[in-house]
């Protein structure tokens, strides 16, 4: 990856002060940062490096990001039937970029897109990372700064959260592989392993209780679900003053099998462990 490290301190100068956003070459560098995330020259998030398995958040990125849409004026901009106004321009060049795009998919300039990702009518945000090979399904959104990895699924109706502010706060991390079921809503930086298959409807939050229910006492995660894992919906009891309800949650049900790596459906994958969603 390119450096971009000379760009790092007019962005810092600019966050703290925002005067210097009217200087030609604090407009320049956030320029560059936004065109380096376009091209996936540069990324908000970077995966493990090392043996820490801990992603890379680069605030100063997620700064240019931020400090980009004051720079930018209102425009309108028509597309065939289609007219938007804002002040982000769109993706161009899909073909270039080896992207199959079905209308009307919208992706903003500042996404990247890999080649062999195919949008479905589906909507990608600024500062995302998509890749290589990955499929966005029908109504699925790619928020902000969302970094997705390669071969991945997003079913009909994902939703995957965007994250601006705090500049500290990780994206949500879709890692190579994983499979991620119609309607499932992920969102507050959580992370998913590569290769996990989560059922539809899952709902995951950076504070949501994952448990693991395959052995003979539960094990909980939070914001976080490990590599290969199959995760369908749940309900846990929560103590109130009005009494006990039950709160959603979910639950990881067994491990992905080899088998499950040649299936193309979500319900054939679960059905390996006798659930269908």
């Amino acid at each position: 990856m390119a450096d971009y490290a000379n760009l790092q301190p007019l962005i810092e100068a600019a966050w703290a002060d925002r005067a210097l956003l009217q200087h030609a070459d604090t407009k320049a560098a956030i320029d560059a940062v936004i065109e380096a995330l376009d091209k996936g020259q540069l990324r908000v998030a970077e995966p493990p490096q090392d043996r820490t398995n801990e992603w890379q958040v680069n605030d100063w990125v997620k700064k240019a990001v931020i400090l980009y849409f004051p720079i930018r004026q209102m425009s309108t901009q028509e597309v065939g039937p289609f007219e938007y106004h804002d002040k982000m321009a769109l993706k161009t060049d899909y073909a270039g970029q080896q992207v199959r795009v079905v209308p009307p998919a919208v992706a903003r300039y500042g996404a990247y897109l890999a080649p062999g990702v195919i949008l479905m009518p589906s909507y990608t945000n600024i500062g995302a990372y998509v890749g290589e090979g990955t499929m966005v399904d029908t109504w699925a959104t790619v928020g902000s700064c969302a970094q997705i990895g390669k071969g991945v699924h997003l079913s009909g109706g994902v939703g995957i959260g965007g994250v601006l502010e705090p500049v500290q706060a990780a994206p949500v991390i879709i890692e190579d592989g994983a499979f991620i079921g119609s309607r499932s809503i992920l969102v507050e930086g959580c992370r998913i392993g590569h290769e996990a298959v989560i059922g539809a409807g899952v709902t995951i939050t950076g504070s949501t209780k994952i448990i693991d229910v395959t052995g003979a006492e539960p094990k909980e995660y939070k914001g976080y679900v490990p590599p290969r894992s199959v995760v369908i919906p749940g309900s846990i009891a929560k103590q109130f003053p009005a009494g006990e309800y039950q709160v959603p949650c979910a639950f990881i049900i067994g491990q992905r099998k080899p088998s499950t790596d040649l299936k193309t459906s979500l319900n054939d994958a679960l059905r390996d462990f006798g659930v269908s969603v």
